[in-house]
């Protein structure tokens, strides 16, 4: 499908965006961000290509806009959907679909209910859907251990683990797990939403659930430092013995008294890679991966999605909408 895109913040997600967005044969038709080193450049020279793509980078997105409507807007500003709603709503407003990398967006119904009414109604009006999405979550911890259930006959219960050498991952995300800082300066940082480290544990535990129909009646979210017995070095931050080495999170989703979903992210330097997913019920089936890359793995379910997202009917959506391929619950 040959379409027309938006780019909605050129950052280092926003520019694999760009790039894996020429690699479909997409059309970029304009480009928003407020950093003033990126404001009135060429989008070509932004995202570090050999040649320039005639799209001038815009800090006021109304000229991104014009002249030509995009038939979607693939946006990366923030993982929050409160922050991120007025950028959504204006290209709603334009007519055009979105798909979005915001963690809360993948399912605003628990953390945002009022504002996913909002979205789903306003959309429909203009007759535009809007997906949020990405690779966690989106499809490593809640998509894809749903698919996985496809085969079983019974499901009891789901964990799925996701592991990643922080020291590998963009500087934005060696610093919102609060690599190098002391436990009290992570615990401080946090408090006052300086760093966030993960967003979406329980986002994931719901979507997960939406596809299966698993009944979920309480969500715990739960996230703590890692510190560090040994000297490392990533390309941004020195990290000494009793520092901050990463994080481990998780999502625990319960059925009354009865756990039936737990996903988990560990993010450490110096960490194995992989993926674990494991199914428990009738069989019980363990499946493991090599590691799937963060970044990259983000651009191309956003990429990917794109056609689907600008053909399905209108309103707001998650992946549950996508995905039909499931252990099911409910029948």
């Amino acid at each position: 499908m040959s379409l027309r895109v938006l780019i909605y913040g050129v950052g280092p997600i926003g520019a694999l965006l760009a790039r894996y967005a020429l690699r479909k044969g997409y059309e970029i038709t304009g480009a928003v961000d407020i950093d003033p080193e990126k404001v009135g450049k060429d989008l070509g020279d932004v995202i570090g290509l050999d040649e320039k793509l005639g799209v001038i980078v815009q800090k006021d997105p109304d000229k991104a806009f014009e002249p030509v409507k995009p038939d979607i807007v693939l946006h990366a500003t923030t993982s929050w959907l409160d922050k991120a709603l007025p950028q959504i709503v204006l290209s709603i407003k334009k007519g055009a679909n979105v798909i979005s990398t915001c963690e809360t967006l993948s399912y605003p119904y628990y953390r945002y209910p009022w504002l996913a009414e909002l979205l789903d109604n306003y959309a429909r009006r203009h007759e535009v859907t809007v997906l949020g999405t990405g690779i966690n979550p989106g499809f490593l911890l809640d998509t894809l251990p749903a698919i996985l259930s496809l085969p079983h006959i019974q499901v009891d219960h789901i964990r799925a683990i996701r592991v990643v050498d922080a020291g590998k991952r963009r500087k934005s995300f060696q610093k919102k797990i609060g690599l190098g800082l002391t436990v009290e300066e992570f615990n401080e940082k946090m408090s006052r939403g300086e760093i966030t480290a993960h967003v979406g544990f329980a986002e994931s535990v719901f979507l997960l659930s939406k596809i299966m129909g698993l009944k979920i009646t309480r969500v715990e979210e739960k996230q703590e430092p890692v510190v560090s017995e040994a000297e490392y070095k990533t390309q941004y931050y020195e990290i000494k013995p009793g520092t901050i080495r990463g994080v481990k999170g998780m999502g625990i989703g319960y059925s009354g008294d009865k756990e039936i979903v737990r996903i988990e992210f560990h993010a450490l330097v110096g960490s194995e890679e992989y993926e674990e997913i494991i199914v428990e019920g009738e069989p019980t089936v363990k499946w493991r991966s090599t590691g799937t890359p963060g970044d990259q793995g983000t651009a191309a379910v956003i990429v990917n999605m794109a056609p689907r997202v600008v053909e399905a009917s209108s309103g707001l959506k998650t992946m549950a909408d996508f995905v039909k391929a499931s252990y099911l619950l409910h029948i």
